[in-house]
C-alpha cells in the first residue's frame, strides 16, 4: 500500500473511530479538550508510522493506545499519576502498547459516547457550541463540514468549537450523564447533536463518498440509547423513529460503484423491512406519549408515509406536504420551506413547487446551500425549461462539497445541455 493511500486510509480510520476514540480517553483523563488532543496526537502518530509499519488490524484501538501513553505521559508531568491511578484502579504505566490495546473499548463505548454528547452539551455552552463541539469530537468532522452543516461560515464555527473546549475547562464540567433534572434541561441539544451526525452521515457534506454508514450507526446507535435512557420523553422516540426509518434506506441510497440514488429512484426491495418496523414502533411510542408533536415526530411522520409506499406512485405526497407545513409552523426554517416546495410539486405539479422555491432565493442562510438551486433545476427540469435548468444545476454543483453529489449534479447539467430531462 503506497503512502498515498495510506493517508487516505488515516483519513477514513480518523473519520470512522475520532469519536470513539476521544470518548475512551475523555473517560480517562475527565476533560474532552485535553482528549481531543489527545486524539489529534494519535493521528499524528498514524500520519507518520502507518505509512512504514503497515495498517494496524484496529486503528481504532491502535490510536486509543497511543492516545492513553500521551495522556500517561502528560499525567506525570502534571504530577496527577498517582492520584488517577488511584481512581482507575490500575497501573496505566505497566500496560503494553499493541494494536488491541484495550479488549474492553467497545464494550464501554456506548456508555463513553453518551457520556460524551452530555458533556458537550452543557448548559454553560451556547446550543450552537454544544452542536458544534460533539460532531467535531464524536463526528470527527471538520470545521468546515461543521460550517456547511449549520450555513455558517467556517470562522464562525472554529472560534464556537475553542470557546467551548475553553469553556468546559474553566467550568470543570464533569464527563457524566447527569441527573433526571439536569438530563431533561440538555435533551434538546443532545436531540439535536444526534440528529446532526446522523444527518452528515447520511448525506456527507464532503469528500468522496455520498455517505459515512458508521456515524449513522452511531447516531442511531445513540438515539437507542437515549430511548432506555429517557422512557418517557417522546421526542426521543420521535427521533429513533426518524433514525430507524432514515437507516433503512442506505442500502438503496448508491449503486455497485457508489453512485448516488435518488429517493424516487430507489429499489424499495432493498428497504430494511426490520428497521421500518423498529422506526413505525418507535413512531408509536411517540404518538402514544400525547401532547402536540414535536419537530422530529413530525418528520418521523413525513418519513412514515415514504416507507409506507410500496412504489414511488403510491406516495401520499398531499400528506407529506402537510407535515412540512406543520413542521414549518412548529420550527420555522428556509430548509423546512425548500422540502414542502419539493412535496408540493408533488402533489401539486411542479410550477406550484417551482414558485415556492424561488421564494426562497433571498433567503440569506440558503446563499450557498447546494440543494437550493438544485431543486430549482430538477422543477425547471420537469417543466421543460432546459437552458434554466442547466444553470441551476451547474450552480449547485459548484456550492456543494461532496464529489459524487458534484458528479451527479454535473450530469444532470449535460443532459439539460443536450436538451433532454436529466436521467437521474
Amino acid at each position: 500500500m503506497g503512502a498515498e493511500q495510506v493517508h487516505r486510509t488515516v483519513e477514513a480510520v480518523w473519520r470512522i473511530e475520532s469519536g470513539r476514540v476521544i470518548a475512551a480517553l475523555a473517560g480517562l483523563v475527565r476533560d474532552v479538550g485535553w482528549a481531543e488532543e489527545l486524539a489529534q496526537d494519535a493521528l499524528v502518530a498514524a500520519l507518520e508510522q502507518w505509512p512504514r509499519a503497515g495498517v494496524p488490524a484496529n486503528p481504532g484501538a491502535w490510536l486509543t493506545a497511543v492516545g492513553k501513553r500521551r495522556a500517561i505521559d502528560g499525567l506525570r508531568r502534571r504530577r496527577l499519576l498517582e492520584r488517577k491511578v488511584a481512581e482507575l484502579g490500575h497501573d496505566l504505566g505497566d500496560e503494553q502498547f499493541t494494536p488491541d490495546f484495550d479488549a474492553a473499548f467497545d464494550e464501554r463505548i456506548d456508555d463513553d459516547l453518551l457520556r460524551l454528547v452530555f458533556t458537550a452539551c452543557h448548559p454553560v455552552l451556547s446550543p450552537q457550541a454544544r452542536a458544534a463541539l460533539t460532531l467535531r469530537m464524536l463526528g470527527g468532522l471538520k470545521t468546515e463540514e461543521i460550517a456547511r452543516a449549520f450555513l455558517v461560515a467556517e470562522t464562525t464555527v472554529a472560534q464556537r468549537i475553542t470557546r467551548a473546549k475553553k469553556t468546559l475547562a474553566e467550568a470543570k464540567v464533569p464527563f457524566e450523564v447527569p441527573g433526571v433534572g439536569e438530563r431533561a434541561e440538555r435533551l434538546a441539544s443532545v436531540l439535536e447533536v444526534i440528529y446532526l451526525i446522523f444527518n452528515e452521515g447520511y448525506s456527507a457534506t464532503a469528500g468522496d463518498d455520498w455517505m459515512c454508514p458508521q456515524l449513522c450507526a452511531d447516531a442511531l446507535r445513540l438515539a437507542r440509547v437515549l430511548q432506555g435512557l429517557m422512557p418517557d420523553e417522546p421526542e426521543v422516540h420521535g427521533l429513533a423513529a426518524l433514525l430507524e426509518i432514515q437507516a433503512s434506506r442506505t442500502a438503496a441510497r448508491v449503486d455497485d460503484s457508489g453512485e448516488p440514488i435518488l429517493l424516487m429512484e430507489q429499489d424499495r426491495g432493498r428497504w430494511d423491512q426490520l428497521l421500518i418496523r423498529r422506526g413505525l414502533a418507535a413512531l408509536d411510542r411517540a404518538r402514544a406519549a400525547g401532547g402536540e408533536p414535536g419537530p422530529y415526530t413530525l418528520q418521523a411522520e413525513i418519513a412514515a408515509c415514504h416507507a409506507r409506499a410500496r412504489t414511488p406512485q403510491e406516495t401520499d405526497w398531499a400528506r407529506i406536504a402537510a407535515g412540512y407545513a406543520e413542521l414549518a409552523r412548529v420550527v420555522p426554517s428556509p430548509v423546512v420551506e425548500l422540502n414542502r416546495a419539493v412535496a408540493v410539486s408533488f402533489a401539486d405539479g411542479p410550477a406550484a413547487g417551482l414558485a415556492l422555491a424561488r421564494a426562497l432565493a433571498d433567503e440569506p442562510a440558503l446563499a450557498t446551500y447546494h440543494l437550493l438551486p438544485s431543486v430549482i433545476g430538477d422543477l425547471l427540469a420537469k417543466l421543460g425549461r432546459y437552458d434554466e435548468a442547466r444553470a441551476e444545476f451547474a450552480r449547485a454543483a459548484e456550492l456543494t462539497g461532496n464529489e459524487r453529489e458534484r458528479a451527479l449534479l454535473r450530469a444532470r447539467a449535460a443532459d439539460c445541455a443536450r436538451g433532454v430531462a436529466p436521467a437521474r
